[in-house]
């Protein structure tokens, strides 16, 4: 099998999730995609004609984000013709899902130079546009099987492992001082470039979700966000959401709603790529790679409580690279919900000073599509600046999946 080298990663600032309001809402998603294509190719120096494919997730895949976003990106970027693109959605892990496809042509031999990355822009397509729900409206899978939102089965977890609202609140402002901090010092700036209008003026140039001045007196201010949800009637029966997701855990008597808008993922929009090459392609033209890809995995877990996996996943990749959990120097646990970084590491032994140390998806937003391709990102930078070795980064996923992967500097 050969290697997988990252020649470089690149991102847009998250702008605020809100049509008219976020500063990159009045821009199409394939135009976000675009100019984090351009920007890769200008930074790395690559041929644009040599990228033999360009991957993408996106998860809400209708209206402007429909008709195949990948290849439109690669068109309105202006690269040739030949360059093919793809679209996939793995729900949250589709921008890693992306970048581990594009490694994995480039790894079987099949491929010498391939981007992966993602775009969501939530603020133009706001999430459940597709009304598929996480089942796909398909009735007979839901007479097997009842899968409930997500929300609710962060409480879930909550709830199974005892993570108090206090708990999430100080993760949560954890994640905002972090970030703050990051910012502050530049952390996030070899990876990030400013968006630009099509005038050429600036859209953007920093992100726009974080709040430094969080306290824990104003999350614990807040209303849990899912005990309404939780308390509607949904099932065939007359059941509550709540008494759906039980069914599975006859054990809980009641959920507790700890998760709200403060301590769970921001809504918000961007995109991220990242290329990849052989290491013929790295040779021949006399290239620099910043790491390389040391393995990748993906995981099935129970569809109800649906956000445990990033540690099973986490422990597959770590089996695959012949690793253990404290040969990893720096980690990237997506931050859908305050618990789920809580879960993964008490579930694997994590030390919390190696997690997510420039904050996550609480300060700084999820664009679904993306979030994946941006933490490798953000781990690549922040194991140069700490000048360490290896990073993992892993994503909980709808219906029950996580995905993680493991780089390497070189």
């Amino acid at each position: 099998m050969s290697t997988a080298y990252i020649l470089d990663a690149v991102r847009t600032p998250r702008g605020r999730g809100k049509a008219g309001k976020g500063a990159l809402s009045h821009l199409h998603p394939q135009e976000l995609l675009a100019q984090t294509l351009n920007e890769l190719v200008r930074r790395t120096g690559v041929d644009a004609n040599d990228i033999e494919d360009v991957i993408a997730g996106c998860v809400s895949q209708v209206k402007e984000q429909g008709a195949n976003l990948a290849r439109n990106a690669v068109l309105a970027a202006g690269f040739p013709e030949s360059v093919t693109g793809v679209t996939l959605n793995r729900f949250c892990g589709s921008g890693l899902q992306a970048a581990n496809f594009a490694a994995m042509g480039v790894m079987s031999g099949q491929q010498e130079l391939a981007i992966g990355g993602g775009a969501e822009s939530m603020s133009r397509v706001p999430m459940g546009s597709d009304e598929a729900m996480m089942d796909g409206l398909n009735l007979e899978l839901r007479k097997k099987l009842v899968q409930v939102p997500q929300g609710i089965s962060a409480d879930l977890i909550a709830t199974l492992g005892k993570f108090s609202r206090e708990d999430v609140d100080r993760f949560a402002l954890m994640s905002q001082e972090r970030a703050r901090d990051a910012i502050r010092e530049g952390r996030f700036q070899k990876s990030l470039f400013a968006v630009k209008n099509p005038d050429g003026g600036i859209a953007l140039d920093r992100d726009e979700h974080p709040r430094p001045e969080t306290t824990l007196e104003t999350l614990s201010a807040l209303e849990p966000a899912f005990a309404k949800l939780g308390a509607m009637k949904a099932g065939p029966h007359g059941e509550t959401v709540d008494e759906l997701a039980r069914i599975r855990y006859p054990q809980v008597t009641a959920i507790e709603h700890v998760h709200h808008a403060g301590n769970s993922s921001g809504v918000v929009d961007g995109a991220a790529a990242v290329l990849f090459a052989s290491e013929s392609y790295v040779k021949a033209h006399g290239l620099k790679p910043r790491a390389r890809v040391r393995s990748m995995a993906t995981i099935g877990s129970e569809p109800v409580i649906m956000l445990t996996a990033p540690a099973p996943a986490s422990k597959k990749a770590l089996d695959k690279a012949g690793l253990g959990v404290k040969d990893i120097d720096l980690w990237e646990i997506n931050e859908a919900f305050a618990v789920v970084p809580l879960d993964t590491m008490r579930r694997l032994g994590i030390d919390a000073e190696r997690v997510n140390v420039n904050g996550g998806a609480i300060a700084l937003g999820h664009p679904l599509g993306a979030t994946g391709a941006m933490l490798l990102g953000t781990a690549l930078d922040e194991l140069e600046r700490q000048n360490l070795s290896t990073a993992l980064i892993t994503l909980c996923i709808g219906g029950g999946m996580g995905i993680a992967t493991v780089i390497e500097r070189v």
